[in-house]
């Protein structure tokens, strides 16, 4: 026997989305909107924004510093760094100011396991999972009004897990429900308030993501993430969760792959959000960077600092933030050295983004931070 609510359940994934209902009537608490977008598998830093001249990264890497040809050339950012020729979009929004890279990055983690240090970016804690709640879930209740947000993925990541209320929603794998099965489910529910308010809100908020191809396709996730983004009535902060970054062998070909496809993201969301892009700020954040030597499999191991993209017509772009290390000296004689706190980074931009105290942020979110929240990265 398939009861009411087994039923009402199999129709909200055949009609694309589970959401929670607060989605649906969230209600805009700021014009502001933050899209944050996990890098997971640890994306290399010093091949997505490389530094100009080096004469060691050139010996440590030989021909992994280059792009396959179809890529073409690396556009240069400033006199000191590039962007790879795969971030083409990300390089034009550099030109324009609304494109930003703090490099040498890392949070305080040291070890070189994905889980933990993925954790740590999530939570922004510490230690690996001394924290249990994410530290975008923290940062809610600082908000004027806090409203849900969505992450477009299968499952809620750590970085939104928490007391305040979020959701996440991602395009089902199977066929779109017709029409008259959707009239149906609706007419069935009808006499009963609770499950007809869902069925209701939950056809709305597929309504205003509009139609995907599929969870494994980022940028329609991104299309999705602007629809939902530019609602009055919809959310005001997004995540998006690409993972592949793990390039131990075959680096070139596939890094590049990898960052074509952030670039697209980064250009289907500037696209997709139109006039609200001036209120956005996008961040790109990986768990840890890789070696700066090359490896036997034409690939690069784990490593520790990486490098944040930040794009959005609120980012103070045009620059190269962080205190650069060079590579004379080397972290643990293998990595890039960390000289800019993740956490730094995620709290300057959140509070400079929706207005707040740093000094608040850092404390409230990332307690015990070792350094104060990064400024400069938002336009006021």
């Amino acid at each position: 026997m398939i009861d009411r609510r087994s039923l009402m359940a199999r129709g909200a994934l055949l009609g694309g989305f589970a959401l929670s209902p607060r989605l649906a009537l969230a209600a805009a608490a700021t014009d502001r909107r933050l899209v944050f977008i996990i890098l997971r598998g640890a994306m290399d830093g010093l091949a997505a924004i490389p530094p100009l001249g080096d004469a060691r990264l050139s010996a440590l890497r030989g021909r992994l510093q280059e792009a396959p040809p179809a890529f073409g050339e690396a556009h240069r950012l400033t006199a000191d760094f590039a962007a790879h020729p795969a971030l083409k979009t990300f390089a034009g929004l550099f030109a324009a100011g609304e494109a930003a890279v703090v490099h040498a990055v890392a949070s305080p983690y040291r070890e070189r396991s994905h889980f933990d240090a993925q954790n740590m970016l999530e939570t922004g804690g510490n230690a690996a999972y001394a924290l249990k709640d994410g530290w975008l879930n923290r940062l809610l209740p600082l908000l004027p009004a806090a409203k849900p947000p969505v992450a477009l993925a299968a499952t809620l990541p750590a970085l939104l897990q928490g007391a305040a209320p979020a959701t996440s929603f991602a395009p089902s794998r199977l066929p779109d429900a017709s029409a008259s099965l959707k009239a149906r489910v609706a007419a069935l529910y009808e006499g009963d308030a609770q499950l007809h308010r869902l069925w209701s809100e939950a056809m709305a908020t597929q309504e205003m993501a509009g139609a995907s191809d599929g969870p494994g396709n980022p940028p329609a996730l991104a299309d999705a993430a602007a629809r939902l983004l530019v609602q009055p009535d919809g959310p005001r902060i997004a995540v998006l969760d690409l993972g592949g970054w793990d390039t131990h062998a075959g680096q070139v070909q596939r890094l590049a792959n990898q960052l074509r496809q952030l670039d697209t993201v980064i250009m289907r969301l500037k696209a997709g959000l139109g006039p609200t892009w001036g209120q956005t700020l996008v961040i790109a954040a990986t768990e840890f960077g890789r070696t700066v030597a090359a490896n036997g499999t034409g690939g690069t191991d784990h490593g520790t600092a990486s490098a944040v993209l930040l794009a959005g017509g609120r980012v103070a772009g045009g620059k190269v933030h962080g205190d650069w290390p060079g590579l004379a000296r080397l972290f643990e004689d293998r990595d890039l050295v960390p000289t800019t706190s993740l956490n730094a980074v995620f709290a300057g931009a959140a509070a400079g983004l929706f207005g707040l105290d740093p000094e608040l942020v850092t404390r409230r979110v990332f307690a015990g931070a070792p350094a104060p929240a990064l400024g400069g990265l938002v336009r006021a």
